[in-house]
């Protein structure tokens, strides 16, 4: 495949993953303006959230059990007409049943590319460069959700509406779509290190299932804050979405430049640390307000960084057997996670809103006690990763005391 093939394969994937950054950005900052155009309840929010994180994992994991079958320019196809279709039916939706159905689309469009460009990226490039534009290919979704998040608080300052903010979705979407048509795109390589049977059989191992079961923590820590960002902060005396600009425009230097914090503490180490900086930054946002939510979400920002790429990151290396599979199965129980929780947490708004006002509370005051609550029941999750990440740290040490060629370096697909 030609040079400039491969590189604008590569722009177009990272034109793909803008899309699905400012689904979810763009997506955060219109919740309030949803609720009132259309009378829904937190809870109600929550379900059409749900939808975005349920699609992603359905098609990530059947794209990466046929992959090498149906070919990247398929999935891509397909992600180009749920990315389309949805975001029409979100603009022209009329209620409640359309928005579930329509970000159910967005996100089986958002699945298939993850599970198309991962694979295609690691096609066309070996070695070095292969890790350096993974790297690079990851950063461009918190680099797009601090570009969606500054266009939504714009766009939200001027009284444009929302469907106008909807629209927006489209320019990253026909840019990868004309990036994508009419190229050549790689052949598959099979990876030589297992079969799918192999691949199963390395995913029951008491080492994936754990880890398994700590992505499914991570993942909600991540997404809850973020997601839920504009609804939970908006009385704290700052700025929504450029508070999410913040916590993503860290992630995406952090990630740029991760690879050698990792190499000297391990991922096990990493991921002990980044709880314990994504309970204090929760923590925090559950507490302050004003000027001081600046410096929760940084913390916050320092925490969350390096969860998904190194969950992701540690089955590739620990775990090489379960191949791209594993990889795939993780990330998918990460999004299923997050879909689980997010009509628990638009619940968990409702009732804390209705305990504020038993308490007399209303208005500004409401919201925000109503906000602080919600936040403060999340801080559980990044808490219990505290004490398995303990666990695993001293699991791992002891493994390599035992095993000194614990790895062998297979290819990192990053979040």
């Amino acid at each position: 495949m030609e040079k400039n093939n491969k590189k604008r394969l590569f722009y177009g994937s990272c034109f793909a993953i803008i899309t699905t950054a400012f689904s979810f950005s763009i997506r955060a900052g219109i919740l309030p303006e949803l609720a009132v155009t259309f009378d829904l309840t937190a809870k109600q929010l929550g379900y059409i959230n749900q939808m975005w994180f349920l699609g992603f994992p359905i098609t990530m994991v059947i794209g990466g059990l046929f992959y090498h079958v149906i070919g990247p320019r398929n999935i891509m196809a397909f992600a180009f007409v749920a990315h389309s279709a949805g975001i029409l039916l979100t603009i022209y939706s009329g209620g409640y049943i359309g928005l579930m159905i329509s970000t159910l689309l967005i996100g089986l469009g958002n699945g298939c590319t993850e599970a198309a460009c991962n694979p295609m990226i690691a096609d066309s490039y070996q070695g070095k460069m292969m890790n350096t534009l993974m790297n690079r290919f990851h950063m461009w979704f918190p680099g797009g959700i601090v570009l969606g998040s500054l266009i939504s608080y714009v766009m939200t300052g001027l009284n444009l509406g929302w469907e106008a903010q909807i629209w927006i979705f489209f320019i990253p979407t026909f840019l990868y779509a004309y990036m994508f048509y009419g190229q050549e795109f790689p052949k598959p390589r099979v990876e030589e290190a297992a079969s799918v049977k192999a691949n199963f059989k390395a995913m029951v191992s008491p080492m994936f299932i754990f880890i398994a079961s700590c992505m499914a923590l991570t993942a909600i820590s991540e997404f809850g804050p973020t997601q839920w960002a504009q609804l939970v902060l908006e009385k704290s005396g700052a700025v929504p979405m450029l508070v999410l600009a913040l916590i993503t425009g860290i992630m995406a230097f952090g990630r740029y430049f991760g690879g050698e914090i990792v190499h000297r503490f391990d991922q096990s180490g990493v991921l002990l640390g980044s709880a314990i900086f994504t309970a204090l930054g929760i923590f925090l946002l559950s507490s302050q307000t004003g000027g001081m939510i600046y410096v929760a979400a940084a913390i916050f920002a320092v925490g969350v960084c390096y969860f998904w790429p190194n969950m992701i990151g540690f089955v590739a290396e620990k775990i090489p057997k379960s191949g791209a599979l594993g990889m795939s199965v993780v990330g998918a129980i990460g999004f299923f996670s997050t879909s689980i929780f997010q009509p628990i947490i638009g619940d968990w708004i409702d009732s804390a809103r209705a305990t504020a006002t038993s308490m007399g509370l209303a208005g500004d005051a409401l919201e925000l006690e109503a906000g602080q609550e919600t936040l403060k029941r999340m801080v559980v999750f990044p808490i219990i990763l505290i004490v398995l990440f303990v666990i695993l740290f001293f699991w791992i040490h002891q493994k390599k005391k035992s095993t000194p060629a614990l790895t062998d370096s297979p290819r990192v697909n990053a979040g």
